[in-house]
């Protein structure tokens, strides 16, 4: 039981990634539909920087600039010349598609280096990973799941004990209340767009990288939806997002533990069951009533400052 929630801890690590940085491009009023675009545009920058330098935080580096690069296209797009918002999210998702087979293909069948494996080895935290039962899931894992724990606990504090958090609560339901009060929508809207795209490259390069550190097409297969889902069923709480990753990086590899319980259960089945789950949380969550579970007041809508 413990080695298999360990390893829905890293199942669940690019998702939480992805999850976290759409939430806060979400907190914006802007729905970027392009996770699934940006984290396969992180996982191929990523690969072949780690590939041709084989220095880690390089490669980390050029993922998150690449999930940035996918976002300020459609920040640029949406914000400044007013486009739809979901039709430029489905483009980038397409563009990244396309990014990732055009840069990808050269690449194919490649390993990462060792320097970039070992880098990426667990490492047990001392003391809190000889904690019992807690210890061995969450404190024996590799340094990129240690960063989303680090950039979860960082997002909610942003979010909810900090002045400018506060503003990017206000942009996102009343935008042009927040422009009445002085505050920079543009800018705002451009910095944690770009933000949650960099985070989304990083849930991309950590299956390129980590997960799996055989460049292979369509790496993130999927993911990048999960996660926008998963905005919804976590209630735009970053917290809720973390626990929400780890549950659906659970559902992603029952297949491993059905095979090791010697169930002769269709694999074709069980890797149907965190599409069907999102399916379900996406309908579950539209009949939702608290408020503390709605979308931001502005989600969606484009700022005309004429019309305010």
């Amino acid at each position: 039981m413990i080695e298999f929630l360990a390893a829905c801890v890293v199942a669940g690590t690019p998702l939480i990634f992805a999850t976290v940085g759409e939430l806060i491009t979400e907190k914006t009023g802007n729905m970027n539909l392009g996770v699934e675009g940006m984290m396969l545009m992180g996982a191929v920058m990523g690969f072949y920087t780690g590939l041709n330098t084989g220095n880690p935080g390089a490669a980390i580096l050029s993922a998150a600039l690449a999930g940035a690069g996918g976002a300020l296209i459609y920040a640029f797009v949406t914000v400044t010349l007013k486009a739809n918002q979901v039709v430029t999210g489905l483009t980038l998702t397409i563009f990244g598609t396309g990014f990732a087979q055009f840069v990808g293909e050269p690449l194919l069948g490649s390993m990462a280096p060792s320097t970039i494996t070992a880098f990426f080895s667990k490492v047990t935290i001392p003391v809190l990973g000889q904690i019992p039962f807690i210890g061995p899931i969450f404190f024996q894992q590799d340094a990129f799941v240690y960063l989303s724990y680090v950039v979860c606990a960082v997002a909610a504090v942003y979010m909810y004990k900090t002045r400018m958090g506060m503003n990017l609560k206000a942009l996102g339901e009343n935008t042009a209340a927040a422009d009445a009060s002085g505050i920079n929508i543009t800018l705002y809207k451009y910095v944690h767009i770009l933000i949650g795209g960099a985070l989304c490259g990083l849930g991309g390069a950590y299956l390129s990288l980590v997960r799996i550190p055989i460049w292979q097409e369509d790496v993130v297969n999927g993911r990048g939806w999960i996660a926008v889902a998963l905005v919804i069923f976590v209630a735009w709480n970053p917290i809720k997002g973390f626990f929400g990753g780890l549950l659906f990086g659970g559902l992603s590899i029952l297949g491993l533990k059905f095979q090791a319980m010697g169930l002769g259960i269709s694999q074709y089945l069980v890797d149907m069951i965190p599409y069907i789950a999102t399916i379900l949380i996406v309908i579950i969550s539209t009949h939702k009533k608290r408020k503390e579970s709605q979308p931001p007041g502005d989600l969606g809508n484009n700022y005309f400052r004429e019309e305010r």
